[in-house]
């Protein structure tokens, strides 16, 4: 471990590796780029402190340079035990950041990384699952009364603050990045479908054609992953408590049944729910000799891991990210990554070109919260349409792709409420 007052990282001497990495997602992130070129002259987050705990990966290191050029002071930790990308850190700690992240931190070292980002007492804050935000309300409440505001990435942590706003909780305004089109309709949908995918294979060189794929929640990441597999041949399997989700899976094509169906005719299962105890005791009781399980949702809670260990006889490691539990009657169940996010522990999460437009989204609430966030409420909000159209036409413009404008008259036409057949 290298630690010194402004970083702790697992080896300083990967920085090399890191800085690699991180141009080669700067070259395929163009929204990003385009809004830093800007904010290098306009400075909109000059005299801010802003405090993050999201996974530290290359297109976070991107991230953090917009922030930085913009006039922020940084200071970050990661967002799960297993997410850090040590090389990323080790050169952001290089280039000077304060980072506080490795690779496999167990749950005294995860918080107490969070607490160290919160020492230069920020301004504003940058969270994926709420724990730095909620951290704050909690341990260190009198912080709150010199935060501005925050935003938030992710759909469990999204549902945290909302409870905590609704509740009366919240000390200060965060806006939902995880719910602007331009970051769920495409972060979720297809990069967890391709990134889950991804860190799944690593972890396990498995065939997916012909293999019968379940997948726990029909939301934007289940929706993705399900599209996915399906386009590798698997046999896709739907498990929901929502209806309407479960209708849209079924027209979409895929077989809909309960869990405790499934989990006797499932080769693999991935859960992408935010919901706590998805697959428990009863349904390892009936999975095949050889099932893989997996989690792509924040928490590793899906999966009620106690109840799989409970029933083993031996748990061994046979490849990195992958656990093999015997069972005792013949049968081995296998765990991908102890249940955390599989496309992050064993694989290097999200393409760059598709988190282009999420942190973007995350530089621009940013710098609104900056501007304005002291006449807001304490309570959630959603990403403005004009930002989402905003940036989903930058980006376009960033790719290379152009679209129609309406003419006079079609402008007319779409308000002229007279016009009919």
């Amino acid at each position: 471990m290298d630690t010194s007052e402004r970083y702790s990282v697992a080896d300083i001497s990967l920085a090399d590796a890191g800085g690699l990495k991180v141009a080669w997602a700067r070259s395929r992130m163009p929204a990003l780029a385009a809004l830093r070129a800007e904010a290098e002259d306009t400075q909109p987050l000059a005299g801010q402190r802003v405090a993050g705990c999201l996974h530290v990966t290359k297109e976070t290191a991107v991230l953090i340079e917009t922030l930085a050029a913009a006039g922020a002071e940084i200071s970050w930790s990661g967002c799960n035990p297993l997410s850090t990308q040590d090389d990323v850190a080790a050169w952001l700690a290089r280039s000077g950041y304060s980072v506080y992240a490795w690779y496999g931190q167990n749950s005294e070292e995860f918080y107490d990384s969070i607490d160290r980002t919160l020492e230069f007492k920020p301004t504003l804050t940058l969270d994926d699952g709420a724990d730095l935000i909620y951290r704050v309300h909690t341990t260190y409440p009198e912080l709150a009364d010199s935060i501005i505001g925050g935003t938030e990435e992710t759909t469990t942590g999204v549902h945290r603050l909302r409870a905590m706003g609704e509740a009366g909780e919240l000390r200060y305004p965060v806006i939902a990045v995880n719910d602007a089109s331009t970051k769920w309709d495409f972060d979720n949908v297809h990069g967890t479908g391709q990134s889950t995918l991804d860190g799944i294979i690593r972890a396990t060189s498995v065939l997916l054609a012909g293999k019968t794929f379940v997948i726990a929640g029909y939301g934007h990441c289940g929706r993705g992953l399900a599209m996915r597999a399906r386009g590798m041949g698997a046999n896709v399997v739907v498990t929901e408590i929502d209806p309407l989700a479960a209708l849209k899976a079924v027209m979409d094509g895929f077989r809909v049944m309960k869990m405790d169906e499934a989990a006797a005719i499932g080769d693999l299962f991935c859960t992408a729910t935010g919901m706590k105890d998805v697959i428990v005791g009863r349904h390892f009781d009936s999975m095949k000799n050889g099932a893989i399980v997996a989690n792509t949702g924040h928490y590793d809670c899906e999966i009620n891991i106690p109840d799989l260990e409970s029933r083993a006889t031996n748990v061994y490691t046979i490849r990195e990210d992958n656990e093999a539990f015997e069972m005792g009657d013949n049968r081995t169940i296998h765990l991908l990554a102890r249940g955390r996010l599989v496309n992050l522990a064993a694989a290097e999460g999200h393409p760059s070109e598709v988190m282009d437009m999420s942190f973007a989204n995350q530089f621009l609430a940013l710098c609104t919260l900056a501007a304005e966030g002291l006449g807001y409420d304490n309570i959630v909000y959603d990403i403005s349409a004009e930002q989402d159209r905003d940036l989903a036409a930058l980006k376009l413009k960033a790719e290379g792709f152009s679209i129609d404008e309406l003419t006079a008259k079609q402008i007319a036409y779409a308000s002229d409420y007279s016009a009919g057949t």
